[in-house]
């Protein structure tokens, strides 16, 4: 529903509406969009035929507030919570990875008592090195792998200069969720939907599936000029002659 946040903060019920009738059968949340409560948003998504299969948190609130997030969550059925950012301050240096490694955590722990599997979602600041270790290296290695999972981002991988295939294979069933998102085949490296860019859906989608990923997730961070509804349903039409959906 990232890819549809504008979308969604001037009508969530016509925006999910729209997607069902292109084919999903779930999303990942992004806020509620218009609505003011998850109760609202369960209705909503009841209505639509739809479930939620995960729901980006910021860390902020994650730390603060996480006991009405798993409430909420555990209301609208979903059972996957996603740090969707690690804000710069906090990723300068190996110890500040580290730090944010020991928060992630703790806030997986917590998760995990109360039954939801807790995931990392990642960007390219994270291939960033410091003294021969990546920011990612260095959570893969300091959080526990049992309460912090992943989830993967395909654009942003190959931003960062990460063969999807070899980094899935690395970290194995720690991958839980996959963003599937494209590149174009450009200079500028533009968002783009699934199936119009250069990566290779098919054995991503594969290697995914061998290391026990659940859900793979269509996101555009930016559409540019074409309606983002229309870019979500060309990925979906896409993903569906690859037989991935």
């Amino acid at each position: 529903m990232y890819t549809l946040r504008n979308e969604q903060a001037k009508d969530f019920v016509a925006t999910i509406e729209q997607v069902a009738q292109i084919g999903y059968t779930g999303i990942e949340l992004a806020g509620y969009g218009n609505l003011k409560s998850a109760q609202e948003c369960k209705k909503a998504i009841d209505d639509a035929g739809l479930v939620v299969c995960a729901s980006h948190t910021i860390i902020e609130t994650l730390e603060s507030d996480l006991d009405r997030v798993l409430d909420e969550n555990e209301h609208l059925g979903n059972r996957s919570i996603v740090c969707p950012w690690m804000p710069e301050q906090r990723r300068q240096d190996a110890s500040g990875w580290k730090q944010a490694a020991e928060s992630l955590t703790k806030i997986g722990a917590q998760c995990n008592k109360r039954g939801f599997v807790f995931a990392y979602h990642h960007h390219s600041f994270e291939f960033q090195r410091f003294d021969g270790k990546t920011g990612m290296d260095i959570l893969i290695e300091s959080a526990d792998p049992n309460l912090v999972k992943l989830e993967l981002d395909t654009y942003w991988l190959v931003h960062g200069g990460v063969d999807p295939l070899a980094f899935i294979n690395r970290v194995g069933e720690r991958v839980v969720l996959v963003h599937l998102k494209d590149m174009a085949d450009d200079k500028e490296q533009r968002f783009a939907p699934v199936g119009t860019g250069k990566l290779k859906f098919g054995p991503i989608l594969q290697a995914s599936a061998r290391a026990g990923a659940r859900w793979g997730i269509v996101e555009q961070d930016n559409c540019y000029d074409t309606p983002p509804i229309e870019a979500v349903r060309t990925s979906f039409n896409n993903l569906q002659k690859l037989d991935a959906l």
